[in-house]
């Protein structure tokens, strides 16, 4: 109810707005509009279909084309507004009318409808009860031709056409209850082959009859006629119905009765008379009509009724001779003096259950007018909230010690009672099932209550004391133990907060239940021979004792952290853990289950982690089946899954596998770091960044031309190591020693001793005029040559001079020097090269030309 009703709210909510957006819409569109169409609004307002939930999105659309078309005109403004308001209003009422849902059932109830609305056509319930709805007309139900249930409860009908359920072949509930129907017509149900049940009750009919009403519904089940206005009854076609299982009929100043107005074809399973005051003051009327319904397979309930004196109960002369064996009172006033007269009037019959529910009950308990009555075949007595007036004035049971002796089943629920004396109990040698629940009984009258000696209690079976103040379950155990044949005991709701250590019970007892008892911890008191155990509502959180016979266990309601130990119960097959603090549970946790089939766990603060998430989605179903729905099994933590069903919950990699997920990601940072560091030594990318950096720097400076003052050296001299020795001792000595000296800078010599050898490179080729370039075949595999090379075409490319000079010490094909160094190739193919000749006599002209290429510029 509570989701229908915030499902209606938010429905509202929409169509409130939607309502709101349309009318400014018109309102807009109708202030702009001159030309009017006389027909236009009026088609509107008979062609728009209703806005039911079913077809809104249709009657939007309706009301969208309407209005774009801009056919209301002819009418003023403020009158076309006007009706258009009044529209909406009517289709935004009915539009919240009813609510279907995924059944196609249509709930339709406590809007004031004074008319049945339109809803989905294959509607299969429509719910119209607690309406204003006064009439029914032929075509109003004609649409739904689906229909198997309809609720008219409690409307205003006085009318309903002869055809109105004509096309409602398929209806199996029709319920007219609580209406203004004075006329009852059988052609309503001349269509309703299917009906099954069928409430006329509480309309205002006078008479029930004498046209076979009832006779076209064969496959009715369930009948409920009758009102307090019923004064006259008649024959109705009962007689025809061979299914007919339950009738309840109302007449409470009923005047004329036909002989056979309630005899169905064949005996009623239950039939429920409400005749108030006729007991008293029309006896012969309604044994008339206990002569109709009474059958020993009936059950007879006798609701309303006022019996006070004899004549009240001559009428169930009529329910003996018709064989009645069960007869319950419900809803009734009453005195002993009238129930002595009622066993006076059943002695001998073959009355086997006798049940007394919401009775008030007068008198002082005196029944020996009817102690040598007989009723060897009375088995079963149910009593519950009976209310005895003066109650402590009422006198020993003993006194109902002829009917004690042959009863099996006794219920006294509700019923105030605090003791049974010991007198009382020896009569109880039959019983087999006992039921005072909701009583008085405490530690002190338990003990006379359950009194053994003399043979009591020795077939007893089932016994259920819950709900009274007991506190002691050591003191219910060694009485149980007494109790030789009990299999069913039922404690719970009472108080015993603590569980002795140790405690005797029968070896018969199979189920215990001892829910709600403020039970703390659990002990060895509990017997081992169960195979049922309620400890659901309790303040338990561990759980230590096996139970080898165990096929059911509920925990509900208690503070478990973890299921118990499977290995506890071998034979355990249904497991409910519902509410608790259960954190997770996980194949291994079932596997100890060696029985287990179903469970039921949801509602507890369940830790989503990726193994219990895993767990739940994709295998819970290979060890167990989920009972209780998996939408309830719900996250607790993490905060930010709080809520969401664990079924459908999706958690990430890195949620799942935290720490190799992180070593993985650092194992691939660093891989990606090193490949980096790798790449960069490979192609040299930090001279390259070097270069760029100075290329930027030079770019900022001056020409060459005006900074003349910054070269200190004539020539910067490259050259592989394993040439020092030819540079040291014969280049460098011709070079510094001629006239005018050239100013030469070496990298043993002139680099600045601790700066980065590359910084020094750059900053000796930038202050040197001209760069020598000692070529030979160890120059080209040096990387250090080839980082001055690189940066010397630099300068020869960006500053467009010719600071490169090159001397071969011995032939190097261009087809042989690496692809690396390229701009090797480049200068060689653009530049004129000096080559150091074996011969002495050419040496001379080298060195002159040498000088030349290194001579400044003027």
């Amino acid at each position: 109810m509570f989701t229908h009703a915030l499902r209606l709210d938010g429905a509202l909510k929409f169509l409130f707005l939607l309502k709101q957006t349309i009318l400014k819409v018109s309102i807009r569109l109708l202030s702009f509009t001159s030309s009017c169409d006389s027909h236009s609004m009026f088609d509107f307002f008979l062609f728009s279909p209703i806005m039911t939930t079913g077809n809104l999105q249709f009657a939007y659309s309706r009301v969208s084309d309407t209005i774009m078309v801009g056919r209301m005109r002819l009418l003023g403004t403020e009158e076309s507004i006007t009706i258009f308001i009044l529209i909406l209003a009517q289709g935004f009422h009915y539009s919240r009318t009813c609510v279907c849902d995924q059944q196609y059932f249509c709930n339709c109830s406590s809007n004031h409808l004074q008319q049945v609305p339109k809803v989905p056509a294959n509607a299969l319930g429509l719910d119209l009860s607690f309406n204003q709805i006064k009439s029914i007309h032929m075509n109003d139900l004609s649409p739904y031709s689906e229909l198997k249930t309809l609720n008219l409860h409690k409307n205003k009908l006085k009318f309903i056409h002869k055809d109105a359920f004509k096309s409602q072949h398929k209806l199996e509930v029709l319920d007219l209850s609580l209406n203004n129907l004075k006329n009852l017509s059988s052609s309503w149900f001349h269509e309703l082959n299917s009906l099954q049940q069928l409430n006329l009750a509480g309309n205002p009919y006078p008479t029930l009859g004498p046209a076979p009403i009832f006779q076209s519904l064969l496959n009715l089940r369930t009948l409920r006629v009758g009102s307090p206005s019923l004064r006259e009854v008649y024959k109705n076609g009962l007689d025809g119905l061979t299914h007919l299982d339950e009738m309840t009929f109302i007449a409470s100043n009923l005047k004329s009765y036909e002989n056979g107005s309630l005899k169905a074809a064949r005996p009623i399973g239950l039939v429920s008379l409400n005749l108030q005051n006729l007991f008293q003051n029309d006896p012969e009327l309604v044994s008339e009509v206990l002569q109709d319904v009474s059958h020993p397979e009936t059950l007879l309930i006798i609701n309303d009724a006022v019996l006070k004196t004899n004549i009240s109960t001559e009428p169930f002369k009529a329910a003996r001779e018709g064989g009645t064996k069960s007869l319950s009172f419900q809803n009734s006033t009453t005195t002993d003096e009238a129930m002595t007269s009622l066993l006076m009037v059943m002695d001998g019959s073959s009355l086997s259950y006798i049940g007394l529910e919401n009775v008030h009950l007068i008198g002082q308990g005196w029944w020996q007018k009817a102690s040598y009555t007989h009723y060897e075949n009375l088995h079963t007595a149910y009593i519950r909230n009976l209310e005895i007036q003066g109650f402590f004035k009422f006198s020993s049971m003993m006194q109902l010690g002829f009917l004690l002796v042959h009863l099996h089943k006794v219920s006294v629920i509700n019923g105030t009672v605090f003791v049974i004396p010991r007198q009382t109990t020896p009569l109880l040698k039959n019983l087999e099932y006992l039921d005072l629940s909701q009583n008085l009984l405490s530690d002190l009258t338990i003990e006379p209550t359950l009194y053994t000696d003399y043979g009591a209690y020795q077939n007893l079976n089932t016994l259920n004391v819950s709900q009274n103040i007991l506190k002691s379950l050591g003191l219910i155990s060694r009485l149980a133990t007494k109790l030789k044949s009990l299999r069913y005991l039922d404690l719970s709701h009472n108080s015993f907060v603590s569980m002795p250590e140790s405690c005797s019970w029968p070896a018969t007892l199979r189920f215990l239940n001892l829910s709600s008892t403020k039970l703390r911890k659990m002990t060895p008191c509990l017997p081992s021979s169960l195979t049922a155990l309620d400890l659901s509502e309790n303040d338990l959180m561990v759980f230590n004792q096996r139970f080898p016979q165990l096929t059911m266990l509920i925990l509900t309601g208690n503070r478990f952290m973890k299921l118990p130990h499977g290995e506890l119960f071998p034979r355990l097959q249904n497991l409910l853990i519902q509410r608790n603090a259960l954190r997770m549970f996980n194949g291994s946790d079932l596997k100890r289950f060696k029985s287990l089939q179903y469970l039921e766990a949801s509602n507890n603060n369940f830790v989503c982690s990726c193994e219990f998430v895993s767990f739940f989605r994709h295998d819970v179903n290979h060890f167990i089946t989920i009972r209780d729905g998996l939408h309830n099994y719900v996250c607790d933590t993490p905060f930010t899954l709080r809520g969401d069903a664990v079924d459908s919950v999706s958690l990430s990699v890195f949620e799942c596998y935290m720490i190799p997920a992180v070593l993985v990601l650092c194992s691939l940072i660093i891989i990606v770091l090193g490949l980096i560091v790798v790449t960069c030594y490979k192609f040299h990318i930090i001279w390259y960044l070097q270069m760029t950096k100075a290329w930027i720097q030079a770019k900022r400076k001056p020409a060459v031309g005006q900074l003349a003052e910054e070269l200190r050296y004539d020539a910067f001299v490259s050259y592989s190591q394993h040439d020092a020795e030819w540079v040291e001792e014969i280049l460098v000595p011709e070079l510094e020693s001629a006239h005018p000296p050239f100013a030469l800078c070496l990298h043993k010599r002139d680099f600045q001793p601790g700066r980065w050898i590359v910084d020094n490179i750059i900053d000796s080729i930038e202050k040197s005029h001209r760069t020598l370039f000692v070529l030979s075949e160890h120059f080209v595999t040096s990387e250090w040559c080839r980082y001055e090379l690189d940066f010397s075409h630099f300068r020869i490319v960006d500053e467009h001079n010719d600071s490169a000079v090159l001397v071969l010490l011995e032939p190097i094909e261009k087809e042989t020097i690496p692809k690396r160094f390229c701009k090797l190739r480049k200068i060689m193919n653009s530049r004129t090269y000096l080559e150091w000749p074996e011969d002495e006599e050419k040496r001379r002209e080298f060195w002159s030309n040498l000088k030349a290429a290194l001579q400044k510029d003027e």
